[in-house]
């Protein structure tokens, strides 16, 4: 059987020794010849859906990826695995395009990256009809749909090719965020069933989510930084000037520091993610230009200098972090003006009424986010539509120890407010209207005369519009759609305002240190750093950080033993194995040693 050969060369090629959730249940789908619509967490093994196919269907499977990037390094990646791939994007001149095509033809590769704008040349398409296709993968396929939060024009093309191409080659989509509206616009756009979606969860289990606010961004980032130094991790920060700002003051602080944003030379970006992806560097300052352009899988820590503006695009970034499967963590530090630059963004943006009406309400989760005191995790995972009720017991929400405030009154006080205002206000002027503003705009509206005019004037309105943050985070009140909403009563705040039920804060907490590293760890490391300059590969593609981390807890001493590691196949085994064996055998010998002494 077809998956009985998958599964030999999951554990042969790749170091496996069985499936991930929902891995298996996709690639039998794709062996049957179903369209197949895959929704996998970043990490959770989606490149391997196609990557084993490609080896078993008689044929080329192509690989629509937006990723034009990072397409070299996906191609040395799975060629050291034996798959024989190429790609074709725009880096490349017409002669190597034509060149790669005849290989194609000839048989010569089984695997080909493609970038979707080269769906648009009619000139290519005919081309590609002489390719003996097999199988079509749509990598990050929420781009296809105008409501998933990185809507390409591009994607638009690909149905079209596909029935261009023929209604017998294999189709399989994929993608790490996708809310249901965004899952049902994937299916329609490449006619798959809906019992042929396979949907593993969102959830990341080894990442610990993290919101920091009312911290001087810069002391915290700095003070992180050094505290992790030698990890790998990514600072995101919104505009191309903050990027250049932290950059210039991270390097002050020498620390070992890349940036990438669009403004920079394409030889100056490609050049600094080399060092990253290389460990020569250990940070990545930059902005959502580099938020899929990373295959990096030993990223410890993913770091939001601002807020994003939704959360498919905060989970996309942050789940850079981990996919090696090791614990990493993901921090967001958040503060008001994040808000603001977003707002102005979406209301200069071309978007017609209702995608602007569609973005206000996406920034609006996103900031509710930001001032729960719920699950991070939880959160997250109900935005994508998944009913989780267990907490993750890793995040900042779950893993403090902060006492709880009664904050009942002061809800009270501004529900009633809010109340008396007749709900036809927003933040802005129910947060004067508490702390007993001066402003001439209230008394033009008479909203002075209110007899809840000042009745939190020992607070500044700042306190006061972050506990209105707070209470929109737990749905004591909503926001309607819009540029300029207007704060509403819910069913909760109904029953709060009649006594039936308290409300309870959390006081502000402050960041931990990291603990060290197991020392073995860190040698290994430098093994690995040094058979990576050796092979001019990037350091995870021989073993990534976990695989390194069960090494250090099971001390293999022998070649079988090793083999039995997760990550370790028989290829890798063979090209790499023999050093890291030696420093674990002779770990193992000064460990026995000190015990005798």
């Amino acid at each position: 059987m077809l998956i009985e050969k998958a599964e030999k060369l999951l554990n042969e090629l790749f170091g496996y020794p069985s499936f991930r959730k929902g891995q298996q249940e996709v690639i039998e789908k794709v062996l049957a010849g179903k369209r197949v619509l895959g929704i996998m967490p970043t990490g959770g093994g989606k490149s391997l859906c196609y990557q084993i196919p490609s080896m078993l269907l008689d044929g080329v499977t192509v690989v629509i990826s937006p990723l034009i990037s990072l397409m070299k390094d996906q191609v040395d990646e799975v060629r050291e695995a034996g798959v024989q791939a190429t790609y074709i994007n725009s880096s490349l001149s017409n002669n190597e395009v034509q060149q790669r095509l005849k290989h194609l033809q000839d048989g010569k590769y089984t695997l080909l990256y493609l970038a979707p704008e080269r769906l648009e040349n009619t000139f290519f398409r005919y081309q590609m009809r002489d390719v003996p296709v097999s199988l079509i993968a749509i990598d990050e396929a929420h781009c296809i749909s105008q409501w998933g939060h990185d809507f390409r024009p591009s994607y638009l093309h690909i149905p079209d090719f596909l029935r261009f191409i023929g209604e017998k080659v294999g189709v399989l989509a994929l993608t790490a965020t996708a809310t249901p509206q965004v899952a049902d616009d994937i299916r329609a756009a490449l006619t798959i069933k809906g019992e042929d979606q396979v949907k593993t969860g969102f959830k990341r289990t080894n990442l610990c989510f993290s919101v920091v606010k009312g911290q001087h961004k810069d002391t915290y980032l700095i003070d992180y930084l050094k505290k992790h130094k030698g990890q790998s991790g990514i600072v995101y920060a919104t505009t191309r000037k903050e990027v250049e700002r932290l950059y210039e003051q991270m390097r002050h602080e020498n620390l070992r520091v890349e940036k990438y944003h669009g403004g920079m030379e394409t030889e100056e970006k490609e050049a600094g993610q080399e060092r990253f992806v290389h460990d020569d560097s250990d940070i990545m300052i930059a902005t959502n230009a580099f938020g899929m352009g990373i295959n990096k899988s030993n990223v410890r820590f993913v770091l939001h200098a601002q807020m994003p503006r939704n959360i498919e695009a905060y989970y996309q970034e942050a789940g850079r972090a981990g996919r090696d499967g090791a614990k990493s963590e993901c921090i967001l530090l958040f503060s008001p003006g994040d808000v603001q630059t977003h707002q102005f963004l979406i209301e200069q943006s071309q978007l017609e009424h209702i995608r602007k009406e569609k973005e206000y309400n996406k920034l609006r989760q996103m900031i509710n986010y930001c001032h729960t005191e719920d699950c991070l995790q939880r959160y997250i995972l109900t935005y994508f539509g998944e009913n989780s009720t267990e907490p993750c017991g890793m995040c900042l929400s779950c893993t403090d120890d902060r006492q709880e405030t009664d904050v009942t009154i002061e809800a009270q006080k501004v529900l009633s407010c809010v109340k008396r205002m007749r709900e036809r206000y927003g933040k802005t002027l129910v947060a004067q209207v508490l702390t007993g503003s001066s402003s001439e705009k209230l008394r033009k509206l008479g909203l002075h005369t209110l007899s809840t005019f000042g009745v939190m004037k020992e607070k500044s309105q700042k306190e006061v519009y972050q506990f209105i943050d707070f209470l929109l985070a737990h749905e004591y009140l909503y926001l309607p759609d819009g540029a300029y909403p207007v704060l509403k009563l819910t069913h909760k705040s109904a029953e709060v305002l009649r006594g039936q039920r308290e409300v309870k804060r959390k006081e502000w907490m402050h960041a931990k240190d990291v603990t060290r590293e197991h020392p073995l760890f860190e040698e290994l490391k430098s093994v690995r750093r040094e058979t990576a300059k050796k092979n001019q590969v990037p350091p995870y593609i021989i073993f990534s950080d976990q695989t390194l981390l069960d090494m250090c807890a099971f001390l293999p001493q022998k070649e079988e033993e090793m083999m039995q590691i997760k990550g370790v196949g028989a290829k890798k085994m063979e090209a790499y194995g023999e050093e890291f064996l030696k420093t674990l055998q002779s770990y193992k010998q000064s460990e026995h040693e000190m015990k005798k002494g």
